[in-house]
């Protein structure tokens, strides 16, 4: 006879999801084009056993040019410390724009374990690799003044985003990331993202691992590379993406923006309808 679920696998909301584990990373809390408030709903939107963060949680680079650190960035620290006390697993791996923490690389804190890089088994026995990835960057490595630069820059086109959607939510449109588009009409930006994630494929072969779960890039994806499968888990700043791992082992990217609207248009749907009914008796 089954009996009941243990207290941390009950779930807030009898909608939630129940994955094996979820990826999340580049959410740069600390900056004004952190999607924070988007990222607490997906947080409350689910439970799983393991969660990873895999690098720039936190903008430790925007942080020391400027402070911000508004209510909502607080909430979702909460929010996942409230995910461990209930018994989820959080292993945090740190990246460049966190690259600070990486000193307590071996420590818990809150019940968050650090791990410089970490390793993921699927349901299938699948090793995956989990790092954020900014040390297969040559710019990071190599040219730390134009990583800067380019984060200015960044930035920049960041703000021209948050007013080119705060126009299309007053039209109706859905989200649409104008800096996502701008990389992906660059020629040299699509090169460079072939060659991060072939790169790591192969970091990942010759170290004995079945795949590679990374950030960085703020590009999602899950796709073979030869005989080695590479996961990105996309970003909270741009593309609003996580990659999940369902109970019977399969991966998923999920689309924050296009999950939560077909969450909310049947509801919206019906309130129309009731709407056009009461106008017409």
């Amino acid at each position: 006879m089954n009996g009941p679920l243990p207290y941390y696998l009950m779930p807030e909301d009898p909608s939630e999801h129940r994955y094996r584990a979820v990826f999340i990373s580049d959410i740069h809390l600390g900056t004004t084009g952190c999607q924070a408030d988007e990222l607490l709903d997906f947080l409350k939107s689910f439970e799983c056993e393991t969660l990873y963060l895999v690098g720039d949680i936190v903008d430790g680079w925007q942080l020391k040019r400027r402070w911000h650190w508004p209510q909502a960035h607080n909430d979702v620290v909460q929010k996942i410390l409230r995910k461990a006390r209930k018994g989820t697993r959080v292993v945090f791996v740190p990246g460049n724009h966190d690259e600070s923490i990486r000193q307590f690389c071996g420590l818990q804190f809150g019940g968050i374990e650090i791990e410089y890089e970490a390793t993921h088994v699927t349901q299938e026995g699948k090793r995956l690799w989990i790092t954020h990835g900014d040390l297969f960057d040559g710019v990071i490595q190599c040219a730390r003044w134009l990583a800067v630069l380019g984060d200015y820059a960044y930035d920049l086109a960041l703000r021209v985003n948050r007013a080119f959607n705060f126009a299309r939510a007053r039209l109706g449109l859905p989200y649409w990331s104008l800096s996502q588009w701008l990389k992906d009409q660059v020629k040299r930006a699509v090169s460079f993202v072939t060659a991060f994630e072939e790169a790591l494929a192969q970091a990942a072969r010759k170290r004995g691992f079945d795949g590679v779960v990374c950030g960085h890039i703020h590009r999602a994806e899950i796709r073979m590379i030869d005989d080695v499968l590479y996961c990105n888990d996309g970003d909270w700043v741009e593309s609003m993406t996580a990659l999940v791992e369902h109970p019977d082992g399969r991966l998923e990217i999920i689309d924050w923006p296009k999950t939560k609207l077909s969450k909310t248009a049947p509801s919206e749907q019906l309130a129309l309808d009731l709407k056009a009914r009461v106008g017409s008796v």
